[in-house]
């Protein structure tokens, strides 16, 4: 479903006449920005299959510092791997890395610990590695990374199209002050539905995350 095909379907549930484009009224676009605020909420609810995705890095020897490209700060990482030696790496705290690299020699190998250390000036995540590498090794980041704000009308939505739809009338009702015959809190309780639906048809392809398991 498209960014237009969102916004309409939420302007036809308020009674409102369809657009040909988000930009054409004011109100469309203040739709456009609820069902954007909708996108998000729904976005952060869970890790949505649609939204997992790999980022890859290569390192060089002797640097420890890199760059998620593509991530934009907006990534929950799942698990991080060096696949050049099929090793699971660790996250480890800022201080623990300050100890490595200030306290003492650093000692130089495969990585196998990670922390995030800021952003760059394009706005991707930050990482340091440890040990420094002393080879080009592979990386790989699992994550699922939450996209930019639908803007162009034919932006496509990745995540479920209900959660988002329902929602958006949800807050497009509460901005209105009137409903025609549906209370906000109906709306919002109908969004919730819609939502846990929506993670527990999703969830259902990741048993392992839901489930607890005592050792």
């Amino acid at each position: 479903m498209t960014y237009l095909d969102l916004v309409n379907s939420v302007l036809r549930r308020i009674r409102e006449k369809e657009v040909d484009s988000v930009q054409t009224t004011s109100y469309s676009k203040l739709v456009g920005d609820l069902v954007n605020d909708a996108k998000d909420l729904v976005e952060n609810s869970w890790d949505w299959s649609a939204l997992r995705t790999t980022l890859t890095i290569h390192t060089t020897p002797g640097i420890f510092n890199y760059s998620l490209t593509g991530s934009q700060n907006n990534i929950k990482e799942l698990n991080v791997l060096n696949d050049s030696t099929n090793l699971l790496m660790k996250y480890m705290t800022n201080n623990w890395f300050d100890t490595q690299y200030l306290m003492g020699e650093p000692i130089s190998g495969a990585p196998l610990y990670f922390t995030y250390n800021g952003v760059d000036s394009d706005g991707d995540t930050l990482i340091d590695v440890y040990p420094k590498p002393d080879d080009v090794y592979t990386l790989r980041f699992n994550c699922a990374l939450r996209n930019d704000d639908l803007s162009a009308d034919t932006d496509m939505m990745l995540i479920p199209k209900a959660p988002v739809l329902h929602l958006a009338v949800a807050l497009a009702t509460r901005e209105r002050g009137e409903t025609g015959g549906t209370s906000t809190a109906e709306y919002f309780s109908m969004a919730n539905k819609y939502l846990s639906d929506a993670i527990a048809m999703d969830a259902a392809r990741h048993p392992e995350e839901t489930i607890f398991y005592t050792p």
